[in-house]
């Protein structure tokens, strides 16, 4: 699976932004102290403190910076993050170069950190129970009007992760399961976030990932893809036509921010010889307003 890749941005913060990272990494390319003009601490001080105080002071720090980096208004700048988490600009470029490798927090154009699929994947888990108006309850309402497989993935770079799957009232199992990544290009959630990105960013997600095929229906150069995302855009959701897996066909709607960013997607999966085209398409209003539906919960 590709890696995740950085797109270049031309957002007038990000020279800023730039210089917030150096200011906090060193010439050597080291982080440098956390409190350079604080007062040196006391010998003995380290031992009598313990590795439990220096454990929980770190755990706090990435604590703060976490509830800073969900805060309303984001993605937002290391500055930012920094002063509203009260913690040292070194330390918070660390904590954040950490979180951001484990998948808690994501880096996003112009050097701003976002939510990350592992921190949205956790809500959803705490809020997905079975109570009215939880992710569990607007999946298993979906999954129970139309009989089809109900799948939930979040947006990673150039891949969703699936958190979630509801299996259908058919007798056939696809080959997705909970923690697969899949491809945006191939799958019908991915096309539907790949159509709420902005041109340039998804110019950029092909250049670094290319468009590998995974059947023989995947569209694998650039004018077909975005031709495809142009019908997403038009009809609000997009077809997956056995372009991820021989035989099986899905509708995918995207899940949007407050922003209006894609951050998740919902998808409807059955097999060609059991379900046509026309009747999986028909269900697509239960599938829009299933994901609507789960916009404030993500």
């Amino acid at each position: 699976m590709p890696r995740e890749q950085r797109p270049e941005s031309h957002d007038p913060h990000h020279a800023e932004d730039a210089e917030d990272a150096a200011e906090a990494v060193g010439a050597d390319g080291t982080v440098g102290p956390d409190d350079a003009g604080s007062a040196p601490e006391q010998p003995g001080a380290t031992a009598r403190r313990g590795r439990t105080s220096a454990a929980g002071s770190a755990l706090e720090k990435s604590l703060r910076i976490l509830e800073a980096v969900a805060a309303p208004g984001g993605p937002h700048r290391l500055t930012g993050i920094t002063e509203a988490a009260a913690v040292p600009k070194s330390s918070t470029y660390r904590i954040l170069a950490s979180l951001s490798a484990q998948g808690f927090v994501r880096q996003e154009a112009g050097g701003r950190y976002g939510v990350g699929p592992r921190l949205r994947g956790l809500s959803a888990q705490v809020i997905g129970g079975a109570e009215p108006a939880s992710i569990g309850h607007i999946l298993d309402e979906l999954q129970h009007t139309t009989g089809l497989t109900v799948h939930l993935a979040l947006h990673s770079g150039e891949t969703i992760t699936c958190i979630r799957k509801l299996e259908g009232d058919q007798p056939f199992r696809t080959a997705s399961r909970i923690g697969l990544r899949m491809p945006l290009h191939t799958t019908a959630i991915g096309k539907s976030i790949l159509a709420h990105l902005p041109a340039e960013e998804v110019r950029a997600l092909i250049t670094g990932g290319g468009l590998p095929a995974r059947t023989p229906q995947t569209l694998t150069t650039p004018e077909a893809l975005e031709a495809d995302l142009e019908s997403v855009r038009a009809r609000g959701f997009a077809i997956d036509e056995e372009e991820n897996e021989p035989g099986v066909r899905c509708i995918g709607a995207a899940v949007l921010d407050h922003a209006g960013r894609p951050v998740a997607g919902v998808s409807l999966t059955t097999v060609t010889f059991l379900v046509p085209r026309d009747q999986l398409t028909s269900y697509a209003p239960d599938l829009r307003a299933a994901t609507q539906a789960l916009t404030p919960l993500l």
